[in-house]
């Protein structure tokens, strides 16, 4: 491949015409100190009372969507964990940055050193920063963070520890702003099922709590088998350790007197870590929670419902929020040349005598439609996906449009089978659909999952459960092709490297 092409790629960080710079909402009425706060739950979808779960048992993640904003259309751009957070933390498309799947060190996965992330941003605005709990990120010094607490957290799992540990670095320095990325690795599955254990005293501090796998009832595009239902209830008992740490961590932020100028926000990096869900575009896998609290904005009250908007947001826009909601202004990046023209390695360095590059996104800020119920209508009504590997034995790329109602899907690489995370091919669910050749996996039969068409158009609406493809429906022949022109577009304007293949598959 040539130099001029991976030159191309490795600026697109930096470059893009669709990309927008933050800038700060001077209407917006901002406390004196505005701290920030990011949860960030790994596998979790909308299993959560406050999403309409009556199973669920989310007493703490509940309380904060009743005195926030919970948003119904927000979506992760990839629904794989590594390649997510690289988007949380850049506001730029992973296919951009180079962090295509896992930063694993057998897939080597990373993003390029010239990318400018959050914790750097906020960093150089004068905030201290500090990182508790799963990673999953590289090169740490792109992502750096002036601290990482993580002792005690038992792999991240122990999410009051985690919130304890919160605590602390908080309260070390009172007089400067801060920004702490708090991360449980619950409720993602763990080598045997999702790290219970029958002992009470497991996890110091969560009290266990425990869900019976014949009452349980699995959502329309799981199969409802013995197998499934028990894996079911092994991920709620997981969510709701995740629950007892978000309330502590809230209590710390009472306790420390910050709850009134610290902006929250709660979302996951993808859907739950099941086969019909994590890895796909499809919604159980990419539709996800995000609850935003605001303290400057009183939105409910005991005798009003919680307040939600439907403004179609993805992961790509939590940076530009956040900075937008700090009034931080990104410092210029430095300025870089290929190394190639400088006699070295491909690559890009510093340059002598050249102009900086402002930093831009690819999201944008949505500070704008935490006041507004319906801001699908005012500007918010379409979002992009760009998914291509989880793990680097997962190559399928995928890349996706919502507008409105309409989703469109784009498999790359339709002719081959779809591949399968390692962790969901080894679950009790999946291997029970292998074992009796199951034909019907949930509501999608099992072949049309694991064999897909190079087009997928789905009428959100009519179809929630995406069964019914309109992709070759004459009717639709019209509104597939103004998505695929948006998508072709927006794949040229942000420099995806996939681009080729509308030309060349």
């Amino acid at each position: 491949m040539s130099r001029k092409y991976w030159k191309i790629v490795q600026l697109a960080a930096l470059v893009g015409a669709s990309c927008l710079t933050a800038t700060a909402d001077d209407s917006a009425k901002k406390p004196a100190k505005k701290n920030v706060v990011v949860i960030v739950a790994d596998d979790l979808g909308w299993q959560l009372g406050c999403y309409g779960d009556k199973q669920a048992k989310t007493p703490n993640i509940d309380k904060l969507a009743a005195e926030g904003v919970r948003f119904t259309r927000a979506y992760c751009t990839t629904a794989s964990c590594s390649a997510s957070r690289s988007v949380l933390m850049t506001g730029l498309f992973n296919h951009a940055t180079g962090h295509y799947g896992h930063a694993h060190s057998d897939g080597h996965f990373s993003t390029y050193d010239s990318v400018r992330t959050l914790p750097v941003i906020m960093h150089e605005a004068g905030y201290r920063t500090c990182s508790i709990g799963k990673y999953h990120l590289a090169p740490e010094l792109t992502y750096h963070f002036e601290a990482y607490r993580n002792d005690g957290i038992q792999g991240s799992r122990n999410s009051v520890r985690m919130a304890e540990n919160a605590k602390s670095w908080i309260a070390e320095k009172e007089d400067s702003p801060f920004f702490l990325y708090w991360r449980s690795t619950d409720p993602h599955r763990a080598a045997q099922g999702f790290a219970n254990s029958p002992k009470d005293d497991f996890y110091p501090g969560v009290s266990p709590t425990r869900f019976k796998a014949d009452e349980m009832r699995v959502p329309s595009w799981l199969p409802n088998a013995p197998e499934v239902r028990q894996e079911w209830a092994e991920f709620y008992e997981a969510i709701n350790r995740l629950d007892q740490g978000v309330g502590t961590l809230m209590q710390a932020l009472k306790e420390t007197g910050h709850w009134d100028d610290t902006l929250i926000l709660f979302l996951a990096d993808n859907g739950p870590p099941f086969p019909g869900a994590k890895t796909t575009l499809y919604d159980p896998g990419a539709r996800l929670p995000l609850i935003v609290r605001d303290p400057t904005v009183r939105l409910s009250t005991e005798s009003s419902p919680v307040r939600t908007t439907d403004a179609l947001v993805a992961w790509v826009d939590i940076t530009p929020t956040i900075l937008d909601w700090c009034g931080v202004i990104p410092k210029p990046a430095p300025p870089i040349v290929p190394r190639e023209n400088a006699g070295g390695p491909e690559g890009v360095r510093p340059a002598q005598n050249a102009k900086t590059q402002p930093v831009t996104f690819h999201g944008r800020s949505f500070v704008k439609a935490l006041t507004d119920e319906h801001a699908a209508k005012n500007g918010f009504g379409e979002i992009f996906g760009s998914h291509t590997f989880h793990e680097v034995t997962m190559y399928y790329p995928m890349r996706s449009i919502i507008i409105g109602r309409h989703k469109l899907i784009f498999n790359i690489p339709h002719e081959l089978p779809y591949p399968f995370a390692s962790d969901l091919y080894a679950s009790p669910t999946w291997q029970m659909a292998l074992k009796t050749k199951l034909p019907v996996y949930g509501l999608r039969s099992t072949s049309a999952y694991i064999n897909r068409p190079r087009f997928e158009l789905y009428d959100l609406d009519a179809d929630p459960d995406e069964l019914k493809n309109l992709a070759d429906d004459p009717q639709h022949a019209k509104r597939i092709s103004e998505l695929q022109d948006k998508l072709k577009a927006w794949q040229k304007q942000t420099r995806d490297p996939w681009l080729s293949k509308w030309e060349y598959e």
